[in-house]
């Protein structure tokens, strides 16, 4: 009788696999629940200072002690924790000089500073640099090699996102998608799907509860339905696509002037400090001329009955024409001078408050445009439309799943190369153009349009001289 060969049973595909899959939910379970317990504890500090701030109005005027405070924070122990998630991405694409234990802490508070204080941010750059420093410490404690570190920092980011907005599809994907336009990294997709889960799970056990978005019913005019569960009405697409494409050239425009500030302040203040300074007292004074607080801080609660927020926007006249705008303009000034916090829940707002007013221009379903917006100006300043597309289905459902994916796809079209994140590699260029060509990263472009611009300004004052 012939022995069975035990060798044969873990060296074959099928074991190596299930090696693989128990390996990964072993290694990444413990970095899941410790990121999803810090993010839990961020949400919970964080509402806490956003409602403190709405009785105590008088904290808007010291965002610029805030500032110095940050600034120096990060300046005596901050390290190179001030380059945030660049630093995690640049830290995956090559793994090297690691990222500081301390990164987790200084980021949270920083940014429940920042909007204590009245500045407009966001939470998610928070909370994948939580995930990337503590995904970082296990990588340590694990002794893991260079190729496992790179796949736990992504896991770390994903459980960061995940957690942050209750999305661990979105999560998942954003984390994979966000490293390079163009391609995935597939070879980690089970530990962030794992890593996002139950870090989105642990936030939930811990009673943090997110916001609740919805999509008011509306009728299709067309005749042609594709399915009876996927609404399709095409000349609803045409005023999508339209939309989207000005939801995309939106996402350039925040991600080009958030640059532009941050650049033009270094150049213009040689005394560092006075940076979040200067921006604190342009906050103040825009607050103060206005005369309405609704750009501040998250967006998500309303301060007063009538203030334009995320969840107002998704209504009849729950924003007003240029609310984008001035978010626009409040959270670049914030982020450019050095406060703390992340770009995606500002750009949600940006996004649902222009899908607001476009629908108002395009006689169009007001709650559908402000969620399409919500996706569509975040896959465009991120470059992660397959990500933003899971986090419509997953924030509003899968009946408009179609219109989320087009309008996700035609905004990161129409945002060029261009992107909040200046580590973002670029693996297949969006269009194969010879000026594209040499181009490997977004902040090799920037860099590209600066010196083009530069050039032509010098061009026109040559011209003025010679008149």
């Amino acid at each position: 009788m012939k022995r069975f060969n035990y060798s044969k049973v873990f060296t074959s595909p099928n074991f190596l696999v299930f090696n693989h899959l128990v390996r990964w939910t072993l290694l990444t379970i413990p970095v899941a629940i410790t990121v999803g317990s810090v993010v839990a504890f961020f949400l919970w500090l964080l509402s806490l200072s956003i409602h403190f701030r709405f009785a105590h109005t008088w904290l808007l005027y010291l965002l610029p002690l805030a500032g110095i405070l940050i600034h120096f924070a990060y300046k005596i122990f901050g390290k190179s924790s001030e380059k945030g998630n660049n630093l995690i991405m640049d830290e995956i694409h090559q793994p090297g000089g690691g990222i500081p234990k301390r990164m987790a802490p200084l980021v949270l508070a920083a940014t429940v500073v920042t909007h204590l204080f009245g500045g407009s941010a966001g939470r998610e750059g928070t909370a994948v640099q939580i995930g990337g420093s503590i995904a970082d410490f296990f990588g340590r404690l694990f002794k893991l090699n260079e190729k496992d570190t790179r796949t736990v920092l992504m896991a770390g980011v994903a459980a960061g996102f995940g957690a942050v907005f209750g999305t661990p599809l979105a999560g998942t994907i954003f984390a994979i998608e966000v490293l390079a336009i163009g391609r995935l990294q597939y070879d980690a997709i089970i530990p962030c799907l794992i890593a996002s889960v139950f870090a989105d799970q642990t936030v939930a056990i811990l009673g943090i509860h997110h916001t609740v978005y919805h999509i008011d019913p509306f009728t299709t005019h067309s005749p042609i339905a594709l399915f009876s569960f996927i609404h399709f009405d095409y000349f609803l697409l045409a005023k999508i696509i339209l939309a989207s494409v000005l939801f995309g050239l939106t996402s350039y425009v925040f991600a080009e002037l958030a640059h532009s500030i941050k650049n033009v302040s270094l150049r213009i203040f040689k005394t560092t400090w006075l940076i979040p300074v200067a921006g604190g007292l342009v906050i103040i004074g825009l607050t103060f001329l206005l005369g309405r607080q609704d750009y501040l801080s998250l967006g998500v609660d309303a301060q007063f009955p009538n203030s334009v927020t995320i969840p107002s926007a998704f209504h009849q006249g729950g924003a007003d024409a240029f609310s984008w705008l001035w978010k626009i303009i409040y959270t670049t000034i914030t982020l450019g001078t050095g406060f703390k916090g992340g770009e995606v829940t500002p750009l949600f707002y940006i996004g649902a408050t222009l899908g607001n007013t476009l629908s108002q221009l395009l006689n169009a379903p007001v709650g559908l445009f402000a969620a399409l917006g919500f996706i569509a100006v975040f896959a465009g300043a991120t470059n992660t439309p397959l990500a933003c597309t899971f986090m419509g289905i997953e924030l509003f459902g899968g009946e408009y799943a179609v219109y989320f994916a087009i309008a996700c796809f035609t905004a990161y079209f129409f945002s060029g190369h261009s992107g909040i994140y200046s580590s973002q590699r670029i693996a297949i260029p969006k269009i194969f153009d010879p000026d594209h060509g040499t181009e490997t990263s977004i902040g090799q472009s920037i860099q590209r349009r600066r010196r083009m611009i530069n050039h032509r300004v010098a061009q026109y004052k040559q011209k003025l001289g010679k008149k």
